[in-house]
């Protein structure tokens, strides 16, 4: 009998070798290479798997005689989690939602499927848990399932039947590293399976139009588990964010083609399930009854959402050779360089200090529009004295000291101004042409001009 045919496959990038070897070639990451069947003897491989194209061959067009024409999209009934997917679910969209475990996936999408189902048709696959545990969380929840259609299975063509069958609107995978296809002889959650199975299921969202919803495993470096190919074959990928020892949750839209990236929903774990946040701004500003050293407030950008973030420094004498550098929600290599504008623009130096940054609340803030206030924090620790009450500041700040604009500089006023802050010290370059009622606006362009017009307004 002749030997399968077998080759090795890196679980980090998907990319093939023809033996192991301890590292691999393309993404340089380590004992990853997993040997992987490609030939069965005696099977004919194009019976197993069809190559079939999503859609029929179409004429070539010019792309002005194209209509463009809006994605009709229908709402889950939780508006938070409507606003990370831009709007709402679309027909024959694939959508990734990945997370650390026991985060809220399910629990979410239990929610938005038991809404739903009120409306649409809908199917819940479960390939982690019996029907009867799922049975026990909706009654726990307190959600009217009555309507929803469940089926407990990992076999990708039983699903697929099942799909063709009830002809679904919607339909949540849970979750694509259990499921397998009869067509590979790998285990489930291999990259050839998962690749494999989210293909054929993107395959039919398209030629269906049925909305389809993969839940995803994550590594422990908190990236989604499987080939990078996985992301590419979706048309919006979530990540679930934030502590679960925490009652709060953010999930963050990393990819979507029918929306704005970066959109954030804030969500409240209680009893009941995962609730939506009105006023996330309330959740990352700190309650102090007065104004605490080291405390800046700053209007970050998520999405089209300007939220308010409380940025808190501390900064102490040094007792180790090296001063340390610590930053939770900001990045770290930032935070060195931010340092050494301070020192050589402002005059101040921290070279004997350890320096700690925190971002209240858990979020993660991406964008430099929070270097003006990681600057005035730092200060503010070293001279033990607290910024001016109700103060708000953001802006990028560069290496020649130079304060930079920030997009969407008017939104972030407003959402300040309606959250009763009174001084904005802000890039001169978004300074409002008219006035910010309550608002007193302090338009500065360099670091040095920042602390001048801080020291005047204490």
């Amino acid at each position: 009998m002749a030997k399968a045919k077998t080759n090795f496959t890196c679980s980090e990038c998907g990319a093939i070798a023809t033996r192991w070897t301890g590292q691999c070639a393309d993404c340089k990451a380590w004992n990853t290479m997993v040997e992987t069947v490609v030939d069965t003897p005696g099977v004919n491989r194009m019976s197993q798997t069809q190559h079939r194209s999503l859609a029929q061959t179409a004429p070539v067009l010019s792309l002005a005689d194209i209509e463009a024409i809006d994605v009709p999209r229908f709402g889950t009934g939780i508006e938070e989690f409507d606003r990370v997917l831009g709007g709402g679910l679309v027909a024959g969209g694939v959508v990734l939602i990945g997370g650390d475990p026991g985060i809220g996936k399910s629990t979410l999408l239990l929610q938005a499927l038991s809404s739903l189902s009120a409306t649409r048709s809908t199917l819940y696959v479960s390939g982690e848990e019996s029907g009867a545990q799922i049975a026990l969380r909706a009654k726990r929840l307190a959600v009217d399932a009555k309507d929803l259609k469940l089926q407990a299975e990992i076999q990708l063509e039983k699903i697929l039947g099942t799909i063709a069958d009830l002809k679904p609107d919607v339909v949540v995978i849970d979750s694509i590293q259990t499921m397998y296809s009869d067509a590979l002889t790998a285990a489930p959650g291999s990259v050839s399976q998962v690749r494999e199975c989210a293909a054929q299921l993107t395959r039919v969202a398209k030629q269906t139009g049925v909305t389809i919803i993969l839940v995803g495993h994550v590594t422990k470096e908190g990236a989604l588990a499987g080939p990078r190919v996985l992301e590419h074959i979706v048309d919006t990928v979530l990540y679930f964010e934030g502590d679960t020892q925490s009652s709060f949750r953010l999930v963050r839209a990393i990819k979507n083609r029918f929306g704005a990236v970066n959109e954030l929903g804030v969500f409240a774990m209680s009893e009941k399930g995962l609730k939506g946040v009105s006023n996330p701004s309330a959740l990352f500003l700190s309650q102090h009854d007065s104004q605490v050293p080291g405390s800046c407030v700053m209007v970050t950008q998520e999405g089209t959402r300007p939220l308010l973030v409380e940025i808190q420094a501390l900064v102490d004498t040094s007792h180790l050779p090296n001063a340390r550098r610590l930053s939770v929600g900001l990045e770290q290599n930032r935070l060195a360089m931010l340092l050494a504008v301070l020192h050589r623009h402002a005059g101040i130096a921290a070279f004997d200090q350890d320096v700690f940054i925190n971002a209240v609340g858990g979020v993660k803030i991406a964008e430099p529009a929070a270097d003006l206030a990681v600057l005035l924090a730092i200060n503010s620790s070293m001279r033990n004295k607290p910024l001016p009450r109700g103060l708000v500041v953001f802006g990028e700040v560069g290496l020649a000291g130079e304060i930079r604009p920030a997009p969407r500089g008017q939104e972030r006023l407003r959402e300040a101004a309606k959250l009763g802050f009174s001084v904005a010290v802000i890039p001169k370059a978004n300074a409002p042409k008219q006035k910010v009622e309550g608002m007193t606006i302090v338009a500065v362009e360099r670091i040095e001009e920042a602390f001048t017009k801080l020291r005047e307004l204490d």
